[in-house]
């Protein structure tokens, strides 16, 4: 009996060459993360990647405005401008991702058939057919989701759901990160200003 996810078979050899594409989009990730401290780059270079990796139409990643309820774009990738305008994505009004938010992966397998997809006119007319939703968590705290979408009929599989929370966690760390030196240099100059200011009162 053959076996399909044997080496010697092609769906063997399709399955090595997804786990080398995935293997390889993380290590480009990683390098992102190291040697770039401009955040906005990094995502949308992450985003690009996941897309090239899983051979998806397009990915988002969108972050919790706790203000508004608004899960607002901060990188995307394969995605229409129209469709990225579609409208406000409030977490209270969108299923998907408050069962992401939850830290659990959604899978939508079709849009159409699902009830918990929020614009489906808009993804219809975008071409979108299956999505797949993770969290970005920052120690157990859900700050954003992150989705891929397909132009075709998709089953995720576990290896997909990892791949994509692997980077979704990377991305949620690197937020943090930059939040964190944002605060660290405005403390800093803060700081610097009073010091400053005093030399200057003492020499003056």
């Amino acid at each position: 009996m053959s076996d399909s996810s044997s080496n010697g078979s092609p769906g063997g050899a399709a399955q090595n060459q997804q786990q080398k594409d995935y293997y390889t989009a993380l290590y480009q990730a990683a390098l992102a993360f190291s040697y770039s401290l401009d955040l906005n780059e990094v995502l949308q270079s992450v985003v690009k990647s996941i897309t090239e990796a899983m051979q998806v139409k397009g990915c988002g990643l969108r972050l919790l405005n706790p203000q508004t309820g608004q899960l607002q774009i901060v990188a995307v990738y394969g995605l229409s401008s129209d469709y990225i305008a579609k409208g406000p994505v409030e977490l209270a009004n969108s299923p998907i991702d408050s069962e992401a938010m939850c830290g659990t992966p959604v899978v939508i397998e079709n849009i159409e058939t699902d009830t918990r997809f929020q614009y489906k006119e808009a993804a219809k007319r975008e071409g979108i057919v299956s999505v797949l939703c993770v969290p970005l968590e920052v120690r157990g705290e859900a700050i954003g989701v992150l989705r891929v979408y397909t132009s075709e009929p998709r089953t995720f599989h576990e290896d997909d759901i990892q791949f994509l929370s692997v980077l979704a966690s990377l991305a949620a760390l690197a937020i943090t990160n930059a939040n964190l030196y944002e605060n660290l240099k405005y403390a800093y100059d803060g700081v610097m200003d009073v010091l400053w200011g005093a030399s200057s009162v003492e020499i003056a």
